[in-house]
């Protein structure tokens, strides 16, 4: 069988075998397995008596092997200072340290390195494999869900994004710079499955996602209800959104929704309404952890309508533009609309005003 080439890719593992006199090469990518053991090392070579690690994030998975049977292990300077705060392990002998632009020869394969710090933790690089044209992107153009599951990329990978790398889109975007001068092929996440058409789709979403740009046009109504009237005004409002002929409208009842799903339908669309109960003084405590979401992953560039709920006293109006105040790039419309524990005909006026407001925002 010498000189035979076989190329293996299931879910998560791109793997290639030369079977020659040097016995077995196999690079292992992404989320493949030895041992039973999960591996998220970047590239894992394997010779006849010499095992290389390529080591991409997270460091602390990179033990997928005893350790006395690493040759060689191939990181950054950053990567080699994180090691040892997981694992009580000598490198010193070991570790090959690569920097921006260094590229390893493996034989028929060469491996050129690119930093990305940030994306999303500080000693993440990708690797470009240069005969191939494959990317092996970190955790960059990942995604949720089962590999084993036929759905659609963009949905959990967009929920992915910003949830996990969401903070970083400056950085997104310099790696995206460098990746533009590359001829990429194939892209190999660390997360989800392995991209190989139409590349140029899934690079656009990141170029949008990055840039924290507005996806679609459309308007998330997110509302924070605690006796249920908050939540009658907040899908009343949604119906006169339609009727108006608003292109999309979603909704979605944060104390009993994904948090993750909520920070991705707010970055999606290009307008938000916030309807919340006020609650101690402040704001129903589910709506502030879904603004302090957002603000941790950099939320900007958006039209945002307000509506509260008061009995006695509204404040959840005050708290929640309290906190977009702390954001950037966000238009708060001026028009606030405070309802008095239930609907009445004067709050539905209002809320058809709101209503116009915002769509002609």
């Amino acid at each position: 069988m010498r000189g035979e080439k076989i190329l293996r890719q299931t879910s998560g593992l791109l793997a290639e075998e030369q079977i020659g006199p040097v016995g077995v090469i196999g690079l292992v990518v992404a989320a493949g397995r030895l041992g039973g053991k999960q591996a998220q090392a970047g590239w894992m070579i394997l010779c006849k008596e010499v095992v290389q690690i390529l080591i991409h994030p997270n460091v602390y998975q990179v033990p997928v092997v005893e350790p006395r049977a690493l040759d060689r292990l191939v990181g950054n300077v950053k990567t080699f200072a994180m090691i040892p705060q997981f694992f009580d392990i000598d490198l010193e002998d070991r570790k090959v340290v690569v920097k921006e632009g260094d590229a390893l020869n493996i034989g028929s394969h060469t491996l050129k390195f690119i930093m990305a710090p940030m994306v999303h933790w500080p000693e993440v690089m990708v690797t470009y494999e240069e005969s191939e044209k494959v990317l092996f992107s970190a955790d960059g153009f990942g995604k949720f869900g089962a590999l084993s599951t036929d759905e659609d990329w963009t949905c959990e990978a967009r929920r992915y994004y910003f949830n996990i790398v969401g903070k970083y889109g400056f950085q997104v975007q310099a790696l995206l710079k460098k990746a533009s001068a590359l001829d990429i092929q194939m892209i190999c996440p660390l997360h989800g499955p392995i991209l190989k058409e139409n590349l140029g789709y899934y690079i656009n979403k990141y170029d949008i996602w990055s840039s924290y740009k507005p996806e679609d046009e459309g308007i998330f109504v997110a509302y924070a209800s605690i006796h249920g009237n908050t939540a009658v005004a907040a899908k009343q409002f949604a119906e006169m959104l339609r009727e108006k002929g608003a292109v999309k409208v979603t909704v979605s009842d944060l104390s009993r929704s994904d948090m993750a799903e909520n920070v991705e339908d707010a970055f999606r669309y290009n307008k938000l309404v916030l309807a919340s109960a006020s609650y101690d003084g402040g704001v129903f405590p589910v709506m502030q952890d879904f603004l302090l979401h957002l603000k941790a992953k950099n939320y900007q560039n958006r039209t945002i309508a307000i509506i509260e709920n008061g009995s006695w006293a509204p404040s959840a109006a005050r708290t929640m533009k309290g906190i977009l105040e702390t954001m950037k790039n966000l238009t708060v419309l001026d028009n606030i609309v405070t309802i008095k524990s239930t609907v009445k005909p004067e709050t539905l006026t209002a809320l058809e005003t709101l209503a116009d407001d915002i769509i002609k925002a």
